[in-house]
């Protein structure tokens, strides 16, 4: 999981020289380190003021009163400017007089300045605005998680409910430019599936509540701190009340009836990128911004196959052990249907969370030596959306220690949660998944802020597969069961290999997706539906994760080849959680770098 404020355009090193011309070289001694994590940090401080969302997310709260554009021409401009101003003055430095760490670093920035400035130049930034709404990472959704109090926007004293006020009026402004490029969209012939529109339409819906009290957006009142006092708590109530009523739930009702009535007879019936103007190439972008790889479309579709055979022949191994004498189609729908695998109620469900939740903790020191100081909380997914969101998912914590991360578990639909899916969940969105590694780059405060804040998908979900895959030494998976929920898991990243180009690159059709996933794994048609349309709404994310998880397996037995008996495998965790998350071929340097050094000591 990663949020869903940040415009991620990663492009390749190939566009590495066609930038800017000569600029004279930084050659003071004994100054490079500080001039350079200067020019991080207002490189961070210019792009929050343009991105104030993101900006509350890693703690700067200087703009909590401010919504943010987003979606206009101006502001794009002003993106592409940014990029190209902090590129040049990247290129003042004399990258030899630097250390091994702002070398990293130096790559690390170049690179996102690169694939950003792609997304600019060939107008894949511009595509991106006029298809604003999803029933994934939507801004809409964002907003009523933020105004529920129970997200990243503080509300803890009356300046942070006097915040919020004027950042909810900027959401009505976003509606307003949202529905204009849309306009402008269905005149390009650059819109979204009909069944995006159609899966986001009733979480909007959801907002049109006709008692304010009921909105998700009154419940900071109704959970006013108590060292408020009462004419600050009745001002309050008023405002919000009026705020509510009068712009927040008419911004949510201008948009459906847009979508309702004038776009979605407009959407399409294809569900590809490919099928947009330019999108075939817009597409090849996503896979090597996703991946960070040079692989093609083509590539990772027969990763994919090769993957998903493998796997599947592993899961024939595993029913074996527990006795079962049909196929593994007919396992997979005992493993659906049989009530020993289901939880009796949502409260139960939770528990059994909590419960895991122990027993891993007691076992990460046998696999790691670096771990968070932040803790993490256990909650359902709210109600508005959880019809389409994933199994599970993970919000980072506050950098300054006043959240705690946020493990949200969908009870949704009951009966499609089993109980083989707890332990691999866990593992990725928690520990030692996505709380360890997004948390620990948070606290490196010796770290410029890109590489404690953000990061490639491929790094960040990698590591949540790859986390996965720890469970066996974690004192997980000990009955056959829930290593068939790993392997499930692990052939559903494959699957997405296979299925995301297929429908993007190949032409399929959303049954086609469908029915792929169906016969490999044991999966609820309610979570493949819901994953088949997750991957037609974000195109190019779902690669991410078997790439990387790839990537960390091969360098950890690498290194374990390369060291032999000096292999320890809490260092090795230790090395790639410590520099943050990196472009893998960024990464496979560091670690073999590790490798060298480790060798080197007696």
């Amino acid at each position: 999981m990663k949020n869903g404020i940040r415009l991620f355009c990663h492009f390749s090193l190939l566009f590495l020289l066609a930038c800017s011309g000569p600029v004279p070289m930084d050659r003071q001694p004994g100054n490079a380190h500080e001039r350079l994590q200067k020019l991080f940090e207002d490189y961070q401080s210019a792009y929050n003021e343009l991105n104030p969302i993101n900006a509350t997310l890693e703690g700067d709260y200087r703009f909590n009163d401010v919504f943010g554009d987003y979606l206009s021409a101006e502001y794009l401009h002003r993106s592409e400017q940014l990029e190209r101003k902090y590129l040049r003055r990247l290129k003042s430095f004399d990258y030899e007089n630097l250390d091994e760490e702002d070398r990293t670093s130096y790559d690390i920035f170049e690179y996102d300045r690169h694939i950003n400035l792609e997304a600019y130049t060939q107008g894949y930034a511009r595509m991106e605005t006029l298809l604003p709404v999803s029933q994934f990472f939507s801004m809409p959704n964002l907003t009523a998680q933020l105004g529920s109090g129970a997200s990243i926007q503080p509300f803890k004293t009356v300046t942070d409910y006097e915040n919020w006020l004027k950042r909810a009026a900027g959401f009505a402004k976003w509606v307003d430019r949202a529905i204009d490029n849309m306009h402008r969209g269905m005149r390009e012939g650059i819109v979204q599936p009909r069944i995006i529109i159609e899966k986001a339409l009733p979480q909007l819906q959801s907002q049109l509540v006709n008692d304010v009290h009921e909105s998700i957006f009154y419940r900071p009142i109704k959970d006013l701190p108590d060292s408020f006092d009462k004419t600050d708590a009745n001002r309050l109530d008023r405002l919000y009340t009026g705020a509510i009523k009068d712009v927040i739930i008419p911004a949510y009702r201008r948009l459906y009836n847009f979508l309702h009535d004038e776009y979605l007879p407009h959407t399409r019936d294809t569900i590809g990128l490919s099928a947009l103007p330019g999108g075939r190439q817009w597409y090849t972008y996503l896979v090597r911004r996703n991946t960070t790889t040079q692989m093609t479309p083509q590539q990772i579709h027969a990763i994919g196959e090769d993957e998903a055979k493998r796997i599947y022949t592993e899961m024939q191994s595993v029913k074996k052990r527990t006795g079962y004498s049909g196929s593994l189609q007919d396992f997979f729908t005992y493993m659906k249907t049989d009530p020993r695998f289901k939880y009796g109620s949502k409260e139960e469900l939770l528990t059994s969370f909590q419960d895991v939740k122990r027993r891993v903790e007691a076992a990460l020191p046998g696999l790691f030596s670096l771990m968070p100081g932040a803790k993490f909380v256990i909650r359902q997914t709210e109600p508005f959306r959880a019809a389409s969101a994933a199994a599970a998912e993970y919000v980072p914590p506050a950098p300054d220690g006043s959240r705690p991360g946020t493990f949200y578990v969908n009870t949704y639909d009951l009966p499609s949660r089993y109980t083989w899916q707890r332990d691999f969940l866990f593992l990725h969105e928690a520990e030692p998944g996505h709380h360890f590694q997004i948390a620990i780059a948070q606290e490196q405060t010796s770290l410029p802020p890109f590489r404690r804040f953000d990061g490639p998908t491929s790094f960040i979900e990698g590591w949540g597969l790859y986390a996965e895959s720890l469970g066996d030494k974690l004192g997980l998976y000990t009955d056959p069961y829930q290593k068939m929920g790993a392997l499930t898991a692990e052939i559903w990243r494959a699957n997405r290999l296979v299925v995301d180009t297929g429908i993007h690159a190949l032409g399929w059709t959303r049954q086609q997706a469908i029915d792929w996933m169906a016969s490999n794994s044991p999966m609820s048609k309610t979570d493949i539906v819901a994953e088949v349309d997750r991957y037609i709404a974000i195109p190019g994310q779902a690669l991410a994760y078997k790439i990387g998880q790839m990537k960390f397996i091969q360098l950890r037995e690498l290194a374990r080849t390369k060291l032999g008996a000096r292999f320890d495998i809490r260092a090795f965790h230790r090395e790639v959680l410590a520099g943050g998350a990196m472009p893998l071929n960024i990464l496979e340097r560091r670690i073999r770098s590790w490798i060298l050094n480790s060798a080197k000591q007696k």
